[in-house]
This record gives C-alpha cells, sequence and structure tokens, in this order.
C-alpha cells in the first residue's frame, strides 16, 4: 500500500484508546463546562464536532441535526463511518471503543484527521456516559452496524442489521435526567446559532437543523439548512448586516501561511466599537491568543505603512495607536491547528506562538493589495483612523476622570449608592436599580450588611451609537465604573477592564417589569457587552425578576411572574381574588421588594452568560444600532418576552 494511501485509511486500527471514563458521570462538569442548560447543549456540539471533523478531511458534505418530540438528539452524516473492526488493544469493535473509552478517537492518529475541533477525543464517549441512552448506527462497508448503550455501557456487541449502498454515522441519545437536573429542553435557537456558525466556518458543508416537536403555519417541522459557499466573506456580512458599511466590499483571504491554514475576513462600518471573533479548528476562541495577536500585528502595521506614505497623517500632532486602527471593525480570524495549545481562565486561549506570524503574514498580504486595487476605500479607512485618535484623546482625558473618582485612588464614591458595610466583595451585590424612586424603596428593603443601591437616572446613554468619549463622560457610566472600583485602560487595549479591585462580586440589574424597563436593561447589557465584556465573562452580572402581580383573597397573599402563575393561583384561592398589577418596582412597599426580588432565600435572579459571542454581537448591533426592520421583527419574533441571554 502506497504512503498516501495509508494516510487516507481510517481504520479500526487508527482508533487510540487513552484513558476509562469512570470518572465522567461523578464529575461531568469537568468534561462539558456545567450541567445546565449550556451543558446540555455542548453534548450535540461534541457530536456534530465529529461530523464536521469528517468534513475538514474532506470526507463528509453533509450533517444533519433533529430535536426529536421527546427532546432526544439525532446527529446524522455521510461520513465514512466509525469503523467497526476488531480494535486489536481493546479486543472489541473500534466503534465500542470510541463509545466507552473517555479519550478514544481518530482525532489522536494524524493519519486519520490533521486537525480536529471538540474536546479532542472527549467527546461522543462523555456524551454516551452523560445519556440515558444511546444508539449508533453506522454504514460502512456495504453494512449497516448497531449498538446501543445506557450511561454508556453497552447492551449488546456491534451487529450488522442489514446492507446499504451509503456511507455515514447516526447518532441519537437523550440525555440522562438525573444529572441533567435542571433542564431537558433543547432551544432550537440556541442550536441555530452554533449550526449556522459552522456552516460559515466551514464553507460547503450542508448542515440542516429540524424540531419536531414544533410545527410552522404549512404543518411542517420547523427547520433550517444552512449552507455558506464563501465561508468567512458571507458570515462578515450576516454580522455587519444592521451597520452602515464603510466601505464598499468584504476584505478577505484563505490560504495556507507556514502550513497553517488561515482564513480572515474583515469590513470597516461607520460605528465606533471593535468587533473580533477568533477560532480554531472551529472552537470560538473568545479569550482570543496567537492567531488575534497576529491578526492584530498585520492590521495595524500594513495599515500605520500605508497612512503614513499617503500624507494623511502629516497634520496630525500626535501617534496613532492600534486601538485607532480598529475602531468600526469588524473582523473573524479562524485558523487550523493540529496540535492546538489552549490556555486562560476557559481553555479559549491559542497559545501556539508560531500561529502569531502566520496570521500576520497572511492579513498584512491580503490588506496591501486591497489597499492598493480600492484607494478609495482606503483613503476612507485612514480618515476614519484619524477620528478615532482624535476620539480617544478626548476618551482618555474623560478616562481619567473616571479614575481619578475611584475609591481606591483616593477619590470618593458616587453621592447615590447607598453602600453596604461587608468589605468583602465576594459577599457583596449591587443593585442598579432604575430610578431614584425604586432606588429608594430598594434602599429601605435591602439587607445593608451585604447589599448596596446605585440608583440610575432614566435611560442611559446608547453606547452602541456614541464615540468612546462621550461613553466616559457620561454622568451614569462614570457612576457605575466609581462604584464597582474597576479600572480600565491598557496600552494594548483601551477598554480593557481590570477587576482586582471589584467592590462587588454580584452586579444586579433591576428594573420594571414593562417596556421602559426592558429597554433601560438593554441598554445597561450593552454598555456592559461593549465596554465591561469581563463582567459577563466571569459570571458578575444578574437580572432581578420583580413579580408582575400580587394576588390577595383575604389573609391570603401570593405573588405571580406571569400570567399563568396568576391564574393558576386564582384557580387555587377558588376564585374570587383581587389582583394587583406591577406596572414598576415603585409600586411596591419595601417589604414587598424584599420578600419577592431582594431576599437571596426566595428571588430568581437570572445569570447573563455569553453563549455565543457572534450571535450576541449581532443582537445588540441590531438592536441598538440605526436599522429598525431588522429590529422590529426580532421584537415580533420575540414579543412574548425578548430574553436576550447575552
Amino acid at each position: 500500500m502506497s504512503e498516501e494511501a495509508k494516510k487516507n485509511q481510517y481504520s479500526a486500527d487508527s482508533i487510540q484508546a487513552l484513558e476509562g471514563m469512570e470518572h465522567v458521570r461523578m464529575r461531568p462538569s469537568m468534561y462539558i463546562g456545567d450541567v445546565g442548560a449550556r451543558g446540555l447543549h455542548h453534548l450535540v456540539y461534541e457530536v456534530v464536532d465529529n461530523s464536521i471533523d469528517e468534513a475538514m478531511g474532506g470526507h463528509c458534505d453533509t450533517i444533519s441535526v433533529i430535536i426529536n418530540e421527546d427532546n432526544s438528539i439525532t446527529v446524522q452524516d455521510n461520513g465514512r463511518g466509525i469503523p467497526v473492526g476488531l480494535h486489536k488493544k481493546e479486543g472489541v469493535s473500534a466503534l465500542e471503543v470510541v463509545m466507552t473509552k473517555i479519550g478514544a478517537g481518530g482525532k489522536f492518529d494524524k493519519d486519520s484527521y490533521k486537525v480536529s475541533g471538540g474536546l479532542h477525543g472527549v467527546g461522543v464517549s462523555c456524551v454516551n456516559a452523560l445519556s440515558n441512552h444511546l444508539k449508533a448506527t453506522v454504514h460502512r462497508e456495504g453494512k449497516i452496524w448497531e449498538q446501543e448503550y445506557e450511561k454508556g455501557k453497552t447492551l449488546y456487541p456491534v451487529k450488522s442489521v442489514g446492507e446499504t449502498d451509503i456511507t455515514g454515522t447516526v447518532v441519537t441519545f437523550i440525555p440522562d435526567d438525573t444529572i441533567f437536573t435542571q433542564t431537558r429542553e433543547y432551544n432550537y435557537d440556541t442550536l441555530a446559532n452554533r449550526m449556522r456558525e459552522l456552516a460559515y466556518l466551514n464553507k460547503g458543508v450542508t448542515i440542516t437543523l429540524t424540531d419536531k416537536r414544533n410545527k410552522d403555519e404549512k404543518g411542517e417541522f420547523v427547520g433550517e439548512t444552512f449552507f455558506s459557499n464563501e465561508g468567512l466573506k458571507e458570515f462578515i456580512k450576516f454580522l455587519d448586516g444592521t451597520r452602515e458599511p464603510l466601505i464598499q466590499s468584504v476584505i478577505s483571504m484563505e490560504g495556507e501561511k507556514n502550513g497553517i491554514p488561515v482564513e480572515v475576513a474583515m469590513i470597516y462600518n461607520t460605528g465606533y466599537t471593535e468587533n473580533l471573533h477568533s477560532y480554531v479548528n472551529n472552537i470560538n476562541t473568545h479569550e482570543g491568543g496567537t492567531h488575534l495577536s497576529g491578526f492584530r500585528r498585520g492590521l495595524t502595521s500594513t495599515l500605520k505603512k500605508y497612512a503614513d506614505s499617503s500624507g494623511l497623517l502629516d497634520k496630525l500632532k500626535f501617534e496613532v495607536s492600534g486601538d485607532d486602527f480598529r475602531e468600526g471593525l469588524t473582523a473573524i480570524v479562524s485558523v487550523k491547528v493540529a496540535e492546538p495549545q489552549f490556555e486562560g481562565q476557559t481553555k479559549t486561549k491559542l497559545g501556539n506562538r508560531e500561529v502569531t506570524s502566520a496570521v500576520s503574514q497572511a492579513v498584512s498580504e491580503m490588506l496591501t493589495n486591497y489597499l492598493e486595487e480600492h484607494p478609495d476605500d482606503a483613503k476612507s479607512v485612514v480618515q476614519k483612523v484619524i477620528l478615532a485618535a482624535q476620539a480617544r484623546h478626548a476618551a482618555a482625558k474623560a478616562r481619567e476622570m473616571v479614575q481619578r473618582k475611584n475609591p481606591m485612588t483616593g477619590g470618593g464614591l458616587p453621592g447615590k449608592l447607598s453602600d453596604c458595610s461587608d468589605q468583602n466583595p465576594e459577599n457583596c451585590e449591587l443593585f442598579l436599580v432604575e430610578g431614584d424612586s425604586a432606588g429608594g424603596t430598594a434602599k429601605m428593603g435591602r439587607d445593608r450588611n451585604f447589599q448596596a443601591i446605585l440608583p440610575l437616572r432614566g435611560k442611559i446613554l446608547n453606547v452602541e451609537k456614541a464615540m468612546q468619549h462621550k461613553v466616559f463622560e457620561n454622568e451614569e457610566i462614570k457612576n457605575m465604573y466609581t462604584a464597582l472600583g474597576v479600572t480600565i485602560g491598557t496600552e494594548e487595549d483601551s477598554k480593557a477592564l481590570n477587576l482586582e479591585k471589584l467592590r462587588y462580586h454580584k452586579v444586579v440589574i433591576m428594573c420594571d417589569a414593562d417596556v421602559d424597563g426592558s429597554h433601560i436593561e438593554t441598554l445597561i447589557l450593552t454598555f456592559f457587552f461593549r465596554y465591561m465584556r469581563e463582567l459577563i465573562e466571569n459570571g458578575h452580572v444578574y437580572i432581578a425578576t420583580p413579580p408582575l402581580y400580587l394576588v390577595k383573597k383575604g389573609s391570603k397573599k401570593r405573588y405571580a411572574w406571569n400570567d399563568e402563575e396568576r391564574d393558576a393561583i386564582i384557580e387555587s384561592m377558588n376564585g374570587g381574588a383581587g389582583i394587583q398589577r406591577y406596572k414598576g418596582l415603585g409600586e411596591m412597599n419595601a417589604e414587598q421588594l424584599w420578600d419577592t426580588t431582594m431576599n437571596p432565600e426566595f428571588r430568581t435572579l437570572r445569570q447573563v452568560s455569553i453563549e455565543n459571542a457572534t450571535e450576541s454581537d449581532r443582537i445588540f448591533s441590531m438592536l441598538m444600532g440605526d436599522e429598525v426592520p431588522p429590529r422590529r421583527e426580532f421584537i415580533e419574533k420575540n414579543a412574548v418576552y425578548a430574553n436576550i441571554d447575552a
């Protein structure tokens, strides 16, 4: 057999078993992050990643994901099919090894997969361990092979159940209800966002998502097909669809540098925010890393060289910085790395040093060519850079004013802040309350030991449409920075947040349960997402959920958070109950506000997390930008309750 044939062979011996998986059921969070909604959806991603790996190797172009009526998931591909032959070392079928041994997979065999996504072999066996039931069906070598498992344990040896003229793998699993106790309900939009992302990152691969739990107006199952011809170029257009473009077309490249496949797409818009999204082997590296450093280096050096030679910077009295070149920029960097080294708090920061120069070279060549071929666009970009530099100087002065008031640097706390007595940030909560009236009620109702109150006057600045210095000059925003005790700005990133002196580990947004309250909530979340993202990423941001109704009958009184709860309470009281609809926090007295919304024993806080950074970026841009039609469409679709779990 030739060397090339050996490399393309994917057989039982390609599978390597690294270690057992007894540990998974005992410590599931170590493998999938948590056992809440995020971990539940992660199970699907792990199975899909196996199919995507086949696609990256050129062996698969169609992947189907189905949410079944019982909330089980089926993932099917038209790849080569998991090998079913005898595994020499384990003495059982290779399929059984893949499904029941943690760390077993062809991904460790460099001849089978050059690069792979997911958890590098942990994936599908981990899903099996955390499922009540899993069935694997393999179409391979003209036969249909099958094996089933319960809680990761094999029910019977791999067997042939028929003949076939196709190839591929089908995996159907239902998560274990003793592990996923919070929810086993799959969210269609969450899965759709990830499938769309994967389709953009792997152009030419068709991914279908079908929800058999719901039907549309035509009586057909709800579903979508995701496919991209142009990859990241189309992804950028999708992400930046609600922003006004500054240049005519997307700047993009795809190629290999120093043996590393690199794909980049970018565009400038008239806005003021920088939106950089990076991926390694289809994994969203939201902490960045060497590939993002390479992108920034290539962008800054190439644009600066062009700007200097154009003479447009001659009248500028100060140096431009890297930040200035990235204002109004949306970019996606995707690299494929054979042996990625991840670091950072959540292991999503790429550490491979060789990637920096590869991406830097690729970006430099791409930009040089574009600027030479599009002189009008080049001039528009440089003029925007000059405006950004001028605004940055104004912002630096405004930021100094914010820092000067910082309690840790000797300034005073905001006058409106009612602080708590506990000095340990881990115990302390800061409630950001809409308006002075509700703020006054919250001050009376709180526990002064660990709860601080900061009333915000009306609607804060929409940071999506404001220049940076205007953000730092805004009184309400300055008060938030000062109360929190955080510092801002580094040489590399003027908006970077230092959480070392964070004074409260819970920051709770508490607004009225009406349209205005939801708008203020979204304004604050937009500010946190754009300027204090580290707060969200570290799990410090929460949204309070005040009740909508007080139901009373005689001496009995109960609270309801939605119409269904209200109706159920009325029924339990056998009718004749009085109903009070709370239009705002100010309508509750201090005791009621404490009982329902602030008391840790009874309240419900929703923690804000960034499940999908690119989708969060797109939604905030759409909700808070200038384009009305997409915002209207989003609100109509989510009219019952527009819940942005950022």
